[in-house]
């Protein structure tokens, strides 16, 4: 997901932020292109090869044996680069196969994310009434409304959500139900030395501070979005607890954005090691984060998945691992790609919301398909067009 740090995000396309940045999401099943034409000609003859009579010298048995032992390594060295991709990538399109359960449709705990304009002033009252007409008889109960970033010391300028006060206010009225939470995010100096640090107490101190802030403007919630983080992160975790101490003291609801889950088994290390950036996060420490929060948000999308059949499968790979280690205690949502960029990572054409959609419901139907607590995420509402609502009412509402 892209944080915006500017307030600019919102109908400009979005363009700034962290995972925007690494943009490898996922098992890359592109295909390599075929060779279109064969070598110009044959090797010469060396010298050697023939004697002068005509007659081939034949080759020494053992110089036979290591090509034929070195041609071996090199078939297995391929299997074990290119088999595995190729079997998750099989896998994959299985996923994608069969029929969702009856019933796995919308349990009214869905959530849109909103751009910075909303609280900027960008936004008027004919806005708010526009999106509250909008959100009748959908499933969403939660908007996650951009009112930061954060500073990379933790704190929350006043000057960057001026209208949220208002905002919220308006939209209890015309929308009563609906909770309206303060999306806060920040790049972390996880990858680079610039960002915000959560090994530093002064650092989680600030952000805890910020919470206050944005619960006495008059939120209902706080929504974290930081990245990238790392699987594994101790401070993230201590975090969480004192956010959920605070976010209850003040009857308040505690989200979070969510990396994706392993793939394959450890593979956040195997493309920590190669790139430099783990993506992933195993599946138990998704469930740690899981049970420290009242909603966490998957963010199944920016999969570099080239299909629709593979994305959707991999979509309800995401839904399985991530209800296996959520406890019923907290909402789940899974992530829908409201927005259609086409970059590294992201293709547009293979992440749409109906092939999103019909993976989680697949994935629910699997695993847990008379979960309460569940529902989906729509990101984000500046990038998204009517055939996104109308796939997402028609797929998951009605």
């Amino acid at each position: 997901m892209r944080t915006e740090r500017n307030g600019t995000g919102d109908g400009t396309g979005v363009t700034d932020g962290v995972d925007g940045v690494d943009g490898v999401d996922g098992v890359d099943g592109a295909e390599e292109p075929a060779e279109t034409a064969a070598p110009p000609h044959s090797a010469p003859a060396t010298p050697g090869d023939a004697t002068p009579g005509g007659d081939a010298t034949p080759e020494p048995p053992r110089r036979s044996r290591w090509r034929r032992r070195r041609t071996w390594v090199a078939v297995g060295l391929s299997l074990l680069l290119f088999l595995p991709p190729a079997v998750a990538e099989a896998a994959l399109r299985l996923n994608y196969a069969g029929d969702p359960a009856p019933g796995t449709r919308t349990r009214h705990r869905d959530a849109l994310w909103l751009g910075h304009a909303w609280v900027d002033g960008r936004r008027t009252d004919a806005d708010v009434a526009r999106l509250a007409d909008r959100l009748k008889d959908t499933g969403i109960r939660d908007l996650y409304v951009h009112a930061g970033p954060l500073e990379h010391d933790g704190t929350l300028p006043p000057t960057a959500h001026p209208r949220a006060r208002r905002l919220v206010s308006a939209l209890h009225r015309a929308a009563p139900g609906i909770r309206v939470q303060a999306w806060l995010g920040d790049k972390l100096a996880t990858e680079s030395p610039d960002g915000l640090r959560l090994e530093r107490a002064a650092t989680r101190a600030a952000v805890l501070a910020s919470t206050r802030q944005i619960l006495a403007a008059g939120f209902d919630g706080a929504h974290f979005d930081l990245e990238p983080l790392h699987s594994g992160d101790r401070d993230y975790l201590a975090l969480l607890d004192d956010l959920r101490a605070l976010t209850h003291a003040h009857h308040a609801v505690l989200s979070v954005a969510a990396h994706q889950i392993d793939p394959l088994p450890a593979f956040h290390s195997f493309w920590g090691t190669t790139t430099g950036h783990p993506k992933w996060w195993s599946q138990s420490y998704f469930g740690q984060v899981a049970r420290r929060v009242d909603q966490i948000a998957v963010m199944s999308y920016d999969t570099m998945q080239p299909l629709r059949s593979l994305y959707g499968g991999y979509v309800a790979q995401q839904t399985s691992l991530a209800l296996e280690v959520t406890p019923a205690t907290t909402d789940l949502l899974m992530g829908l790609p409201f927005y259609h960029e086409n970059r590294f990572g992201h293709w547009a054409h293979a992440e749409t919301v109906p092939a999103a959609v019909r993976g989680v419901r697949l994935g629910l139907s699997r695993t847990d398909a008379d979960r309460s607590r569940f529902g989906v995420a729509l990101y984000v509402d500046f990038a998204a067009t009517e055939a996104d609502w109308r796939a997402y009412r028609d797929g998951w509402v009605k």
